[in-house]
Order: structure tokens, then C-alpha cells, then sequence
């Protein structure tokens, strides 16, 4: 047994955030230079209307029968027109706090804690709120009358979804207490920095969807279940991260000799076309 006496400060134990979050490999992440952007996005969605076919030669005629240089006129069937589709999306701006008493912690010391906070679980509060304020209310249920389906079945009816309304790679969001699921049937497997399903969709595994965990209703899973979903690709668009009081003295309730300080950073997360969800099991 070591001596009995007071105790040495060191540094904190330091964290790496989750690899496959929605911070990782899967999403463009944009350090904005327009701080307008940070107040909020709008654009016109890019393959959310359908793409037709159409026959070259009416029925019963074959393109033979022209002559030669003939034009062969107009098309047949009528075509049809989509305007483009309007979406947009709403910052989000995310904090971590810090109190102490201002005997022993300076001002610094203070303010390189917080900020190490925020950068180690900034992912999980950006998850959280993409979940419950863009995932969640935007999202087709597929959960069918029975109940749950296994992991396995909700991602073959998520892809099959957005691979319905939506023609290219989109992003599977999955809660980081199912993701050990996904190897039970080789649902994902390691592409480089980040996870991708056999038919191509990028996966993001995230604690903050773990936190939240909730349906298109806003209902909390029951136990032993899960909501995964799947939308197009994710942009995040961020600012940089603000410091709050940006000087000591502002830091200090002299009335009970306390330290207060702040970081926050705000964030724009975005997605297109279409979100689908489905309720699943994570009982084997």
C-alpha cells in the first residue's frame, strides 16, 4: 500500500470519437467561410424525380419501315415534367459547459477543458439532433403491422426503398447498440474510413442515435429494439468553435468564487429525397 497523503493531478485520460459516426468517413464535412450559411440552407434537390423510359418506335412499327433519311418524328407517349423539389435544412448548435471554483483551475485550464469536451462528443449531440429533428419527422415507417423485423430484414426493406425513390448511394443510420448486428449476416463490411452495405449504401453508426432512439412518431424504442433508417447522402456544414467568455475575468461569479465557461460550435446537418425507418429486433 502506497503512503497515505494528498493526490497528484494529472492530465486527463484523453478520447478518440467513434470512427464510423456521422462525423467520419460517410459525410462531407464543410468548415463553412459564409458564416450565412450557419443561420441556415436551402437548395433544389438533384435526383429526387423520376427518370422514364420511353419506346423509340410506336407499337406494330419498326424503324425499317421509314425511308431512308426519314426523320422518325416525334417520340411516342407523352412525357412527363417534375419541378424540381425544395429542401432545406436548420442549424443546430451544440455546447459543452464547465463550473469549478477558481482556487487551483485557471482560466486556460478551464477553457482547454471544454473545448476537449465538445470535440469528443460534439459527433453524439449532432446525431442526436439529426435524428430527432430530420431523420424522425421526415421518415416513411416500414415497420410492418407484426412488429419488428430482424436487422437483416429492415435493412433489405430500407435499401429497397430508397433505391425506389432515390438513384444513388445513400447513407444507412444506425444506432451504435445494433451495430454489432450488422456483422451477423455480413450486413456491412470495412470500405476504407468508413462502413458500406453489400449494395453500396455508406453506414453511419452512431452513439447519438443510441441516445435518441426513437421512431417518426418520436416514441422511444421499446427494449430489445432498435430504429434504423436510411436517407441520400449527409452533408454537415460547421462553424468554427466559440469560446464564451472570451477573457477571465468575465468568467468569474464572484458572489460564490466559481469559474464559468462555455465552447459551442453550430452545425447545418443536411440530407435529400427521401428518409425511410424500420423498427428492428436486437435480440438474436
Amino acid at each position: 500500500m502506497p503512503p497515505a497523503g494528498m493526490r497528484r493531478r494529472v492530465e486527463a485520460i484523453p478520447g478518440t470519437p467513434l470512427p464510423y459516426g456521422i462525423l467520419g468517413g460517410c459525410t462531407n464535412v464543410i468548415d463553412v467561410t459564409d458564416e450565412h450559411e450557419l443561420l441556415g440552407v436551402e437548395w433544389m434537390a438533384l435526383g429526387c424525380s423520376p427518370v422514364r423510359d420511353t419506346d423509340w418506335c410506336p407499337p406494330g412499327e419498326s424503324p425499317g419501315d421509314q425511308s431512308p433519311g426519314e426523320s422518325p418524328g416525334p417520340l411516342p407517349g407523352q412525357k412527363e415534367f417534375y419541378p424540381p423539389i425544395h429542401e432545406e435544412a436548420d442549424p443546430v448548435t451544440i455546447y459543452a459547459g464547465a463550473i469549478c471554483s477558481t482556487i487551483g483551475w485557471s482560466y486556460q485550464e478551464a477553457i482547454d477543458h471544454v473545448r476537449m469536451s465538445l470535440e469528443l462528443g460534439e459527433q453524439q449531440a449532432v446525431e442526436s439532433a439529426f435524428m430527432r429533428y430530420t431523420l424522425a419527422p421526415r421518415a416513411i415507417d416500414l415497420t410492418p403491422s407484426q412488429g419488428p423485423v430482424s436487422i437483416a430484414q429492415g435493412v433489405a426493406a430500407l435499401e429497397g426503398c430508397l433505391a425506389e425513390i432515390y438513384g444513388g448511394m445513400g447513407t444507412l443510420h444506425v444506432p451504435t447498440g445494433a451495430a454489432a448486428l450488422l456483422g451477423c449476416c455480413n450486413i456491412a463490411y470495412v470500405d476504407g474510413n468508413r462502413l458500406s452495405t453489400l449494395a453500396g449504401n455508406c453506414v453511419v453508426v452512431g452513439s447519438g442515435y443510441s441516445a435518441a432512439n426513437s421512431g417518426p412518431d418520436g416514441t422511444p424504442a421499446p427494449p430489445g429494439t432498435a430504429w434504423l433508417y436510411i436517407s441520400g447522402p449527409v452533408v454537415v456544414r460547421r462553424g468554427p468553435i466559440d469560446l464564451i467568455p472570451d477573457n477571465a475575468g468575465a468568467s468569474i461569479d464572484r458572489r460564490v468564487n466559481t469559474r464559468r465557461v462555455l465552447a459551442e460550435r453550430t452545425y447545418v446537418p443536411a440530407t435529400t429525397c427521401t428518409v425511410c425507418a424500420v423498427l428492428v429486433t436486437t435480440c438474436p
